[in-house]
């Protein structure tokens, strides 16, 4: 699967769930067994966005995937659960499909409505708004070793998690440095990430510490999780999918109030 062209060459693994095969254990093994992201994650309220091309769509789009398609999908490498069962493995390479306006590609989960097949939106002004993330980042691209674990999006990043090298930031709109959370981070280290949205702030907690308030107005917005590489073919080599960031999600939960 090498090669300088973008992960559109995958597309048609993609039409379908790539199902894993594991070595045959015997009887007397203990580890947890499963075939699906969603049997690790409540994934009833999120759609799947790719770094692949949808071969079911003219010219090259993102691969979507919805319920009740998401509910029994994965492809290896870039969605699928981990050896262990534990935590579901999140891959996209530099050279990944695009969404629209943006120039880095994603594996990332976008949150929807109840019926899973709805895009939400809900405002900063009312309610309260919550996602937890229990994850840890994995692996970083080439020279640009940067990537997001975790936003608020309203049309444009509000606030994030973001890796810089060893430096994980917390975001606040274009400010990519807003509040550093800590400059050792070691790679496969396990956190938790926590927005609460609610009367025109957003609270950022790291391991269940409040890190910062940011004053904030919107009304359209929407969590993400997953990986969302800020590396591409411009500014990171080699050109393939061998070059890409990583992380691992073992809990993820949301909630409105």
């Amino acid at each position: 699967m090498r090669g300088t062209r973008p992960l559109a060459l995958l597309s048609a693994l993609a039409a379908g769930a790539a199902v894993l095969t594991g070595a045959g254990a015997g009887p007397a093994a203990a580890t947890p067994t499963c075939t699906y992201p969603a049997e690790v994650l409540n994934l009833s309220r999120w759609k799947l966005q790719l770094p692949l091309d949808d071969p079911n769509q003219s010219g090259t789009q993102v691969l979507q995937i919805t319920r009740p398609r998401l509910s029994t999908y994965v492809i290896n490498p870039w969605f699928k659960p981990n050896s262990s069962c534990t935590g579901v493995q999140f891959r996209n390479a530099v050279n990944g499909v695009t969404t629209p306006n943006t120039s880095y590609a994603r594996s990332e989960l976008r949150e929807m409505e109840s019926n899973g097949t709805s895009e939400i939106k809900w405002s900063s002004n009312s309610g309260t708004h919550t996602m937890v993330i229990d994850q840890s980042i994995d692996r970083l691209p080439n020279t640009k070793r940067q990537l997001i674990a975790g936003q608020i999006h309203d049309g444009n990043d509000r606030s994030t998690f973001r890796i810089d090298g060893s430096s994980l930031y917390i975001t606040r709109d274009n400010d990519t440095r807003y509040k550093l959370v800590t400059s050792n981070y070691v790679l496969g280290t396990r956190f938790q990430a926590k927005f609460v949205v609610s009367n025109g702030s957003i609270k950022a907690y790291y391991n269940g510490v409040l890190q910062t308030t940011i004053p904030v107005s919107f009304s359209t917005g929407y969590f993400k999780a997953g990986v969302y590489t800020q590396a591409n073919c411009t500014n990171s080599s080699p050109c393939d999918t061998s070059n890409y960031g990583q992380t691992t999600l073992y809990n993820l939960t949301v909630t409105h109030s």
